[in-house]
This record gives structure tokens, sequence and C-alpha cells, in this order.
């Protein structure tokens, strides 16, 4: 369905810890050689809204700039938490510096956030005489228009990109594309400014100008009194006189727009353009980029691959949901978790007892016992080391002491803090199958497209480093 991008088809994909986590089959998306390819001028994020895209933006263009590019990164987020991140005060309609990239080879990063009315005001004043010019910007109907129309925000995205890419200043446009309902919405924009500009309401309140003077009113009071008896006393005689001014004014203008409309949809499907369909493993995240996959196959735009961000892991996948869950209630009702034949795996014929004749440490100071030893499983070698529960006194015959329940009285803290733990590793289990189960819908539907994994980050990323970690992940490609 999809076609690679220019950096062609990613590596052959690689398994988690174990090998087993459904992607062995899927290419991963080898971002970097996309990043430093010189034919690669525009990246595309896109996706459904709240999905990271900004923040992928960001931090693909950070990454470009320290790997010696020219990048600009052009985002929709008004948010000013990109920006701080970014070190800059504010982000505007005009491409700003951001310092301490630690570029090599005269690599730059410069970011702005699309101002929509503002680039609408240029696009006037570039194309309309002074007195014409603010004619138009003056018009209520107009500053409507500009502020708020449906699909205005996507067009005028698209016509920033094709100001920044003719003005040539930098070898790389990162483009974070605006939030909408529907992740189509940036696809369709511009045709539908186009269909817009060409619909008989249009050309109807085009007429009179065109026609002129007394007859073109006349022509107007003729042709359409029952339009305008009809709009005016739904929305009043001064609005549709805005409307109609706004109108004759922009005349000229519309062959220009939908001139520029159509140069941007070819640049999207130019080889230099790259989309990366953004997505977190949640259904409808997913269920809109598989979607926008099969558009963008349809409209011959070439695609790299899927960014799944906010990906949850664990060091210690091998011991289940259901296990956890047991070994905690076992601690819950004050009986030790059982072993086969009693035993703690590693340890022979000796078995593991909460007791011990070592002096009990206080409450407070007391070890945490290890999950998986608690529910009688072993840890996958990437889980994290945690003290162990002490072992039993030995018998006269050196053997163990067959275990026991544990003693109410020696550190019951630690008995409910473990099986809080494992509580709240269960839930972890469960939220990695339902989002293994998620993706895997997608790759069967699609597995030709690459994919790239995104840990999911304890918080929100506030400076440059963090952006940086998310590149680094996002070059990985997969979970650890």
């Amino acid at each position: 369905m999809g076609t690679a991008g220019p950096a062609g088809p990613g590596r052959a994909g690689t398994g988690g810890p174990g090998g087993d986590n459904g992607l062995d089959s899927v290419p991963v998306l080898d971002l970097d050689p996309l990043l430093d390819d010189p034919a690669t001028r525009i990246i595309v994020c896109c996706g459904a809204g709240g999905v990271g895209k900004t923040t992928t933006a960001a931090a693909l263009g950070v990454r470009a700039a320290e790997r010696g590019r020219r990048v600009v990164v052009l985002t929709i987020d008004p948010a000013r938490r990109l920006a701080q991140s970014m070190g800059i005060d504010s982000l505007d309609n005009v491409p700003r510096e951001v310092p301490g990239i630690k570029g090599s080879d005269g690599g730059e990063l410069h970011a702005m956030m699309l101002d929509m009315k503002r680039t609408f005001d240029e696009i006037v004043e570039a194309h309309a005489d002074a007195d014409r010019a603010r004619a138009i910007l003056e018009n209520p109907f107009y500053q409507s228009l500009s502020a708020g129309f449906a699909g205005t925000q996507e067009y005028m995205a698209m016509e920033k990109l094709g100001q920044l890419r003719a003005r040539d200043e930098w070898d790389l446009i990162v483009v974070d594309t605006p939030p909408s309902r529907s992740a189509l919405d940036f696809l369709d924009a511009p045709k539908r400014l186009g269909s817009f500009l060409d619909g008989k309401f249009i050309k109807l309140l085009m007429a009179p100008a065109k026609v002129g003077g007394r007859a073109g009113m006349k022509f107007l009071n003729v042709g359409m009194s029952m339009m305008t008896g009809t709009l005016g006393k739904l929305l009043g005689g001064p609005f549709l006189k805005d409307v109609q001014t706004f109108v004759a004014a922009m005349d000229t203008m519309f062959g220009g727009f939908r001139t520029r409309a159509d140069a941007t949809y070819k640049l999207l499907q130019a080889p230099g353009t790259a989309f990366l369909v953004v997505a977190t493993p949640e259904r409808d995240a997913l269920r809109e980029a598989a979607y926008f996959v099969e558009r963008l196959a349809a409209e011959e735009m070439p695609l790299a691959g899927l960014v799944l961000n906010r990906v949850h892991g664990s060091g210690a996948a091998r011991l289940s949901a259901e296990r956890a869950r047991a070994a905690a209630e076992n601690l819950d009702e004050g009986r030790i978790v059982d072993q086969a034949a009693g035993k703690t795996p590693g340890r022979g014929p000796r078995a593991a007892s909460p007791e011990s004749h070592a002096p009990a440490a206080p409450p407070t100071a007391a070890p945490t016992p290890d999950l998986a030893t608690a529910a009688g499983t072993t840890v996958a070698p990437s889980a994290p080391p945690v003290p162990p529960v002490p072992e039993a006194a030995p018998t006269a015959d050196g053997e163990h002491s067959a275990p026991t329940a544990p003693d109410a009285s020696v550190a019951p803290d630690v008995r409910e803090l473990t099986a809080g733990l494992l509580r709240l590793h269960a839930e972890r289990m469960r939220v990695l199958a339902r989002e293994q189960r998620t993706r895997d819908r997608f790759t069967a539907l699609h597995p030709e497209v690459a994919v790239a994994e995104v840990a999911a980050l304890p918080g929100d990323v506030h400076d440059l480093d963090g952006l940086r970690a998310i590149g680094d992940r996002l070059a990985i490609g997969r979970m650890p």
C-alpha cells in the first residue's frame, strides 16, 4: 500500500526481550538515513490529535540539525511548552533560531508557529494593490474567514510550507500538521478551498461585480432575490453585503489561490517529501493511522512509516498478570506463594521462606522482595535487580526448613508493599497486552509499513535534552 520514503525500506524487524513482541516480521523505521539524505527536503508528521505529532516533529528537527542539516520546524501547536523546550520565549509566524543546538557541519535549527490569520494577511498584501488589500483586510467577512473558517488553518499551513520551500533557506522542513477531528483534513484542505472558490454560491456573488454598476445590482435583485431574502433573514443584510464586498475585492486573487493549492499538492507528492504517520497504541488512533496510510497510497504520496508513541514496556515481562495477581492475593491472605514442589527456582532443593534468623530490620528499612520470586517464577535478564526474600535457616542435616506462613509481626509493610507492586505489575501487563493486540491489528493490515516504537516517558518534554532523548528513541525504532 504505502510507498517507502526517500530513505527506502526500513531494516528488518527485531524483537524485544525474549524476541517475541509481535514485530519480528515488520520492518523497522530507520529514521537517521531519512534525516541524513540530502534528497529529503520535507518531512510531514501527520495523524490524529493528541498523539505527539508536535513533540515528534520537534525531536526530529533537533536530531537532524545536530547531524548537520539546516532545519526549520513549522508547528501548529499553540502551547508554550514547545517554545520553552527549545529555549525560546515564544514562537510566531517568523522562523527563529533555536539556541543550544550542538550541530556539526553548519547544522542549524529554526522554529516557527503558524499564525493562520497573519499568513492569510500576507497573501492578500502580496497579491493585491494597496487600496484593494486595505479593503479586504478591513472587511468583516474576511476577518471572520481568516480567523476561523473551516479548513483555513489546514490550507494556511500548506501555504506557509510553500513559502518556506520557495525561500530555499533550509535544506529540511519538518511540518507538524494541524490538530483536527480528522487527519484527512490536511490533505483535503487545498482541494476544499478550490471547490469553495469554484462553487456556485461564490460565482453568483461575483456576478454583480463582473457585470458592474446598476445593471449588476439589477441582476442581483432579479436573479438572487429569493436567496438573498432567505440569507438576509438568517444572517442579516449587513453580513450578506460584507460577503459580496469581500468577493468583489478578492475576485482577481481567486485564481492565485487555486494555482498555489495545486502546486502545494504536487509538492506533497514529490520524491523529496516523506510522510510520517504518528499514532499511539490505542484503537482510535491506529484506526485513523490505517485510514491515513491507505489515503496516502491512493494519492501517491511518499510514506516513510509509522511512529508509534507512548508504548509501554516492562523489565519483568515474563511474569504474567495472572501470576502477579495470584501472588498478591496470597500475600494479602498471609499465605506463602506456592512453588512447584515447594522449591524456589534456581535453588535446587532449597525453599524460600519469609522468615530469617538474622535480626529483623525496622519496618521502614525492610527490603522489598523480588516480584518474580514472590510469584514463583524467574525474571527476564533485563529486569532490574531487587533484594530477594531472606532464606530460611538450615536444619541439622543441612537442608532448609519447609515453607511456613509468614509471621505477621515481621515487617508486615513489606508484604503489603510487595502485594501492591504485584498488582501494579499485573495492571501494567494488561496494558501491554492491550497495546500489542491493537498494534498487531494494524501491522496485519499493513505489514509493509515500517514502524518505530517510542517508549512512554514519565513526564512531559520540557527542554532540548528531552527532545534529544525522544530523538534517540526514534532512531532505535524498537522498545529495549
